[in-house]
């Protein structure tokens, strides 16, 4: 049923687009075709109610927005109209006093109101009226408007951007609302730049009206006496009548369109309604109605006065304004007793014993706040969006807003991180100052505040701008105060993803996939529960294993797990499922992996001192066999970074938890690899192997 409407649907949009290609070809085409009477009358009758129809719908619209299609009818309806004053001149000249037009006949004699020479009289005038009320009044007050609301709509979009950027960082609004608002920003801009130009159309309109009525009266002159040989008092009789008859029935449509040109632009600050504002801001307030009923009762009551007239309209003043007070006292009754009822509610009551905490929060000094002031240009907030995008691409974790507080509390300096309202992570700012990080190796000093890099703990200087470019040239690494929140932000959130994956988190994950990969989602979810599969997440997380390709990790969940439920294990065989991804992640250009090996032995020392907690399987090694372990591997990890390595240790499947396990309080970014997880098409290369050292008596 849904599919049937979507194509009824689709081919009424394909006859429309097809319709209107014919309309705008058919309104150029009557410029050359000559046309009868009786289709000029059924045209001319067709382009009045358009535009009494176009003002109508711009009377009704809320906003400008949604009536977008209004500059590019005002074009077509323009031309629509010349063609018909084109069409309708070619049918006067040739014709002369057999024209049997009805509709410009009508406007030539009922419209005015009188025939014979005060006819053509009145009917000029009212002509000329309508000509410099749409030129002069309605037309160039209509082009100025929108010329103003082009230049500020456009002059403000960047602040808007910023601001609805701001409200999507801060969490006030999702992803989709920010990208909606974005869209409408950039609509409201193109349709005011596009009226802009669009109310030129009817400026031009009206100028060629006034020319078109001139060379009709002096065409029609010289064709009905020197051509149809019709004598001078015919010929005027014929040709003035019908020329007025044809610029009241062109401009009157014209007058409409610049009306509606006029309304649309000047609405711009509404969201209702036209007839919804005039009744909303014409019954704000009384006082007004009950004057005005006052002056017409006392100009009722003056000689000479209408006072049959004057003395109704006053009564119908003051019964308005009594009215209007009457609802007023009703309105401030019912906020009083709002009011109370609010009082009765905000009286000490039992607390929820649910308090809930923001999933990731940044609390800022308050002299950390132009940081994130739209004002000033909100950098750091252009940061953490980037941030969060680039999680979601290298951990597959999407990283829940942040949001950000100021914390009078913390030093004017000081920034502090928290996940679920516990702090994660500390650091201060000088703000105008650059932060010079000694990436190992420089000897020579900068003249600066000694301090540590916030995200890895690197000795590092405070400097002023002008040492910046020395530092540089010396090879320290220099960023400034934003590029230092934001590289400690990524950090906090790399070490800790395994705790912001919750099961919410992941059984929205399972929700998304169902739609495209159902028979994956059903098998694995019976046998594994949501919390089984998070943990399984959080072990690949903490070892910082992205989890994008969740399909795959789900596949190797549905696999092994009506096997075994023990997490290590089904832990390991997804690492084994991702191996490309892992290997790929720390091996070099050449597809080369740089590792340390263990020796048999320890490996075998490892294996055997397994036991069972509850969280999982680790190594419980001997206190002095556990520091000589540490110790030498800390040993040839040195070593290893002194080549310029990243320290990778490989073992076997049955090793590489436990050896993770005993490592992890020491060495806790340290990688370990199963022989398992590499794949062929990347080569090993061992650097080393890692033996404990004899005890020397």
């Amino acid at each position: 049923m849904a599919d049937a409407r979507r194509i009824t649907t689709h081919v009424w949009q394909q006859k429309s687009d097809v319709l209107v290609a014919i309309g705008v070809i058919i309104v150029v085409m009557m410029m050359l075709i000559p046309l009868p009477a009786f289709i000029l009358d059924t045209l001319m009758s067709v382009n009045l109610v358009l535009s009494l129809l176009t003002i109508l719908i711009v009377l009704y619209t809320r906003h400008a927005l949604e009536f977008t299609v209004f500059p590019t009818l005002l074009l077509i309806q323009t031309v629509f109209g010349l063609a018909l004053n084109v069409s309708s001149t070619r049918l006067i000249l040739s014709k002369g006093s057999q024209f049997n037009g009805k509709i410009v006949r009508a406007f030539g004699t009922f419209v005015v109101g009188s025939s014979g020479l005060e006819g053509y009289v009145i009917g000029f005038i009212i002509f000329v009226i309508i000509i410099a009320v749409q030129f002069i009044v309605i037309t160039k007050g209509s082009t100025r408007v929108a010329e103003v609301a082009a230049r500020f709509t456009l002059d403000a979009l960047p602040g808007k951007q910023m601001s609805i950027e701001a409200e999507y960082n801060s969490g006030l609004i999702t992803e989709e609302e920010a990208t909606r608002k974005k869209n409408d920003l950039q609509r409201e801009a193109d349709f005011y730049g596009a009226m802009d130009g669009a109310s030129k159309f009817v400026a031009g309109n009206v100028k060629v009206g006034i020319f078109i009525t001139v060379i009709n009266i002096l065409g029609g002159m010289l064709v009905g006496m020197s051509i149809h040989g019709e004598p001078w008092s015919v010929a005027l009789d014929t040709y003035v009548s019908l020329t007025i008859g044809d610029g009241l029935v062109t401009q009157l449509p014209t007058l409409l369109i610049s009306t509606a040109t006029g309304i649309i632009v000047t609405r711009a600050i509404s969201d209702a309604s036209f007839g919804s504002d005039i009744t909303k801001q014409f019954s704000h307030q009384t006082r007004p109605y009950w004057i005005a009923a006052g002056f017409l009762f006392v100009l009722a009551i003056l000689p000479g006065f209408p006072w049959y007239v004057l003395i109704p309209l006053a009564g119908l003043m003051a019964a308005l304004a009594l009215s209007l007070t009457r609802k007023e006292i009703a309105e401030q009754e019912k906020e009083r007793i709002e009011e109370a009822a609010g009082r009765e509610a905000a009286r000490p009551v039992e607390i929820s014993p649910v308090v809930p905490l923001d999933p990731i929060s940044m609390e800022l000094g308050y002299g950390l706040i132009p940081l994130v002031d739209k004002d000033q240009g909100a950098e750091l907030l252009d940061r953490i969006t980037r941030i969060r995008r680039e999680a979601a691409l290298d951990l597959g974790l999407v990283v829940p807003r942040i949001r950000i507080i100021d914390n009078m509390r913390l030093d004017p300096s000081e920034y502090c991180l928290k996940i679920r309202g516990v702090e994660v992570g500390r650091g201060n700012i000088k703000m105008g100052h650059y932060l010079a990080i000694n990436p190992g190796g420089i000897r020579e000093e900068l003249e600066g505040e000694p301090t540590k890099d916030p995200a890895f703990g690197l000795p590092a200087t405070w400097i002023t701008e002008d040492q910046r470019e020395k530092a540089e040239r010396l090879g320290y690494t220099v960023v400034d105060p934003p590029s230092i929140i934001a590289t400690h932000l990524t950090e906090i959130l790399k070490r800790n993803a395994a705790d912001i994956l919750g099961r919410q988190e992941v059984q929205s994950i399972l929700d998304t996939l169902k739609s495209d990969y159902p028979a994956v989602i059903e098998e694995v979810t019976k046998n594994l529960t949501v919390g089984e599969i998070q943990k399984v997440l959080q072990s690949l997380l903490k070892e910082q294993v992205s989890i994008r390709n969740m399909v795959t990790i789900l596949e190797t969940l549905a696999d092994y797990s009506p096997v075994t439920k023990d997490i290590g294990f089904l832990t390991e065989k997804v690492r084994q499922a991702l191996g490309r991804q892992i290997c790929l992640q720390y091996a070099d250009e050449n597809k080369v992996l740089h590792v340390l090996t263990l020796d048999p032995e320890l490996e075998k020392t490892i294996i055997d001192s397994r036991v069972e907690t509850p969280a999982g399987t680790a190594a419980a090694l001997e206190p002095s066999l556990q520091r000589k372990w540490i110790n030498a591997l800390m040993n040839n990890v040195r070593a290893v970074q002194e080549k310029g390595y990243l320290p990778i240790i490989l073992t076997s499947e049955a090793a590489r938890s436990l050896v993770k396990s005993s490592t992890e309080r020491e060495i806790p970014h340290l990688v370990v690899l199963s022989a398992s997880e590499i794949v062929a098409d990347v080569n090993i290369e061992t650097l080393g192997m890692i033996k404990l050292e004899e005890d020397r008596g």
